[in-house]
């Protein structure tokens, strides 16, 4: 269906209207989607590029979690839910830490155990070997634990004390718990507070020697 519309100039012009209308319309657009076809820059109607994405930064501290519970207060108004949270972070070269974390939410919990964890590093007195320089014990609570080094036997340990030696960097050990409980938090703290015999006091930490130039020899006239 078409209309006629005289002009100022007295011809008249041709309108289309109606399905023809639309149908010059269809043709008109350019295709869009469809395999091989899209913008310039995309691949079968995908994004092909892009800014390319920034490598992520490796942490500092590789940490693991060792026991998630749901803890209950009671309050005035009832009973209040958590989760308490326990982690151990090391960087697999002497240093490590353990930390507890309490929130409502799972993240936020893991979050405040590794700043505990941070703020209890230690840093372990190895031999060159990444091993115990001699044997020790400690108790806390139910839990006993004795550490003993051992020579190219590998880590042979369970429980948390496994993954405390693992993140601390410990090599040819041997841990050997003479406790009954299968409580993981004091088996760590037991862990912990053997590893603090042998750990660096508070700023005796190696540092690295610089080397420092020799001085020139001054000549006298």
């Amino acid at each position: 269906m078409s209309e006629e519309i005289k002009t100022t100039e007295g011809t008249p012009e041709v309108v289309a209207t109606g399905n023809v209308a639309v149908a010059e319309e269809r043709a008109a657009a350019p295709a869009r989607g469809g395999r091989g076809q899209g913008r310039p820059g995309q691949r079968g109607g995908r994004r092909d590029g892009g800014r390319p994405r920034a490598p992520r930064e490796k942490p500092e501290f590789d940490s693991k979690t060792i026991s998630i519970r749901r803890v209950t207060r009671v309050v005035s108004g009832g009973r209040r839910f958590s989760l308490s949270v326990a982690l151990v972070a090391g960087d697999r070269n002497g240093r490590i830490g353990l930390g507890t974390g309490k929130a409502m939410d799972t993240q936020v919990a893991i979050e405040k155990a590794m700043k505990a964890a941070k703020r209890n590093m230690i840093s372990l007195r190895l031999t060159k070997q990444k091993s115990l320089p001699h044997d020790i014990d400690a108790k806390y609570k139910s839990a006993r634990i004795m550490l003993m080094p051992n020579k190219g036997r590998g880590l042979i340990a369970g429980s948390s004390a496994r993954t405390i030696l693992s993140l601390a960097g410990i090599n040819n050990a041997t841990a050997k718990f003479y406790s009954g409980t299968k409580n993981k938090l004091n088996n760590a703290r037991a862990t912990m507070k053997a590893l603090e015999q042998i750990a660096y006091a508070h700023g005796e930490a190696p540092v690295e020697a610089t080397k420092v130039a020799p001085e020139e020899s001054k000549t006298t006239n």
